[in-house]
């Protein structure tokens, strides 16, 4: 399946977060909010960052295969490759929905040192956030996951009606697919790219003998 974002679907990215209103999260706003400059955004790494590999996953915290790779796949992978310092993890979010969007501002909601943990939990527990249907129900599923991280639920409310942190999300997302996929279009999620080069035999049912050997290979250059 090919997924490709047209500029409704952008648009509807971008507003998604004034959905949560109704549900009973409040935006904090300051007299300078409008005029405050794009907030800063940066794909998260997992491991040594002078490690000689780079393996980057665009990933969606609402796909299944991504979810299938993170609970089968990754443990092995980062205990063979990326604790030892071989390789090191890009992760970039995928927003293929609103739900992908509320997800990612949660993941950020804690910082660099809680990123990596709540993206754990929310690809683990995915059908029990991202599979509750109404918004409300996602809220409260994603709030049970932010207390689990050590949050509390003020702080999720909060992250998740950024609406500057969405919209630089969204913008970063926008260009990343743009500066890595040149036809604006991702094959499925999640997608790899080794040392700068799209690996197709890298997927999320790839045995992880093969993926062992990918990496190897890329590790004897």
């Amino acid at each position: 399946m090919i997924y490709t974002l047209t500029r409704r679907q952008l648009l509807a990215l971008s507003a998604a977060v004034a959905t949560l209103a109704a549900f009973g999260v409040r935006a904090q706003t300051t007299p300078d909010a409008a005029a405050a400059p794009a907030v800063p955004v940066e794909d998260f790494v997992i491991g040594d960052p002078a490690a000689k590999v780079t393996l980057a996953e665009f990933l969606s915290v609402t796909c299944p295969h991504c979810a299938h790779f993170h609970t089968e796949i990754y443990p092995k992978l980062k205990a063979d490759y990326i604790d030892t310092g071989k390789i090191k993890l890009e992760l970039h979010e995928v927003y293929r929905n609103q739900l992908d969007l509320y997800g990612s501002l949660v993941a950020r909601c804690g910082g660099q040192m809680r990123y990596v943990g709540i993206m754990d939990l929310l690809l683990a527990k995915q059908t029990e956030w991202a599979g509750s249907g109404e918004v409300a129900a996602v809220v409260d599923q994603l709030k049970k996951i932010g207390r689990t991280a050590g949050m509390t639920d003020e702080q999720v409310d909060a992250c998740l009606h950024d609406n500057a942190v969405a919209e630089s999300l969204v913008a970063h997302f926008q260009a990343d697919q743009a500066k890595n996929f040149p036809n604006d279009s991702l094959e499925g999620t999640p997608s790899f790219i080794l040392n700068g080069t799209l690996r197709k035999d890298i997927f999320s049912d790839i045995a992880y003998d093969d993926l062992k050997a990918i990496l190897d290979a890329e590790l004897a250059k």
